[in-house]
């Protein structure tokens, strides 16, 4: 009888992952032992912006979609946030039915909810086209919002919008920067997981073929239409869950989080972490975080310093950081 040859097992990702979440963990805690407790708030930004790109890498990496908009889900879940407080605050219905509230629970649900409602009516309309008009049409609808949250001063035009305190949770007090930073973390243990579940499953292998072959994926009796809605309503409903986490980060929001310089940040943070890669986006954030708080501190023209760097990054890594940590680490 012919005995069957053993699959190896590839335990070095999931050994880097553990290794990676116990870091995460341990940080707060390191910091404050080490004297810098600023390090907690800079990790915490880290992790907003992770799940921002990380929402957008599952429509640019695994979808195929190059999308410039979404600035504006990651707006729309901070003004979600800001909106809701000052109506609690004022203790009067927003549009006359619905109630104002500071529970971050419902906060991040409802930013949730109009962030997957946007990306639907916008991915409706968008993803009829592809190439550079799909580009160009997000980038309009996210410049569109952009302009009417400057035109509404109800909600502060374009000085923003003050939160006085961040939301509650439960009874944690989520004015101290470590527990913050832990509900950060487990925000971002979840989608990660999220997308890396949907990836696995069957609608992230025809989202992959899509984005391999469109035409081939429709020969073969697949709508590609309902797919890449579906992918681009879910990485929508992630970037507005990073807005709402960051609008109560700041305690404050303003249009700025809308412009679409903030959907090029995201977009550098993918393809500078690793376009299509699970952990990519958490690597690319982490290093632009930091790169610009370093870089700011040093010259106030830093951006020319930034730009050269992401280029060698870019062009020499061959796939962003999480390439060149997997050939450093004896991976292909």
């Amino acid at each position: 009888m012919v005995q069957p040859v053993p699959v190896p097992v590839a335990y070095g990702p999931l050994l880097a992952t553990l290794v990676l979440a116990l870091a995460l963990v341990v940080l707060p805690f390191a910091a404050q032992a080490l004297g810098q407790p600023s390090l907690v708030p800079l990790a915490t930004r880290a992790l907003i912006y992770a799940i921002a790109a990380a929402s957008l890498n599952l429509a640019l990496g695994y979808g195929g979609m190059v999308s410039f908009g979404h600035a504006a889900f990651f707006g729309i879940g901070g003004y979600v946030v800001g909106i809701l407080y000052q109506s609690f605050t004022a203790d009067e219905l927003l549009f006359g039915l619905i109630p104002g509230t500071n529970q971050l629970l419902l906060t991040l649900a409802a930013a949730m909810l109009a962030a997957g409602f946007l990306a639907l009516v916008i991915g409706a309309l968008s993803l009829r086209t592809s190439g550079v008009q799909f580009i160009m049409i997000t980038l309009a609808f996210a410049q569109m919002l952009f302009f009417l949250f400057v035109s509404l001063k109800a909600y502060g035009g374009d000085d923003g919008l003050i939160i006085r305190r961040r939301n509650i949770l439960f009874g944690l007090d989520t004015r101290d920067d470590t527990v913050f930073y832990f509900v950060c973390l487990a925000a971002a243990a979840i989608m990660f997981w999220g997308i890396a579940r949907i990836v696995g499953s069957r609608f992230g292998m025809v989202l992959a073929g899509i984005r391999q072959s469109e035409r081939r994926m429709a020969a073969m009796g697949i709508a590609p239409y309902r797919y890449k809605l579906a992918a681009f309503v879910i990485s929508g409903m992630g970037a507005g869950l990073a807005g709402a986490l960051m609008a109560n980060y700041l305690r404050f929001v303003s249009p700025d989080m809308l412009h679409w310089t903030k959907s090029g940040e995201l977009m550098i943070m993918v393809i500078l972490g690793g376009v299509g890669t699970l952990l990519g986006p958490l690597l690319g954030a982490a290093a632009l975080v930091v790169l610009e708080t370093v870089l700011t501190a040093w010259t106030e023209h830093w951006q020319l310093v930034l730009g050269p760097i992401l280029l060698v990054v870019v062009l020499f890594t061959q796939g962003g950081l999480r390439a060149l940590l997997r050939r450093l680490g004896g991976g292909r």
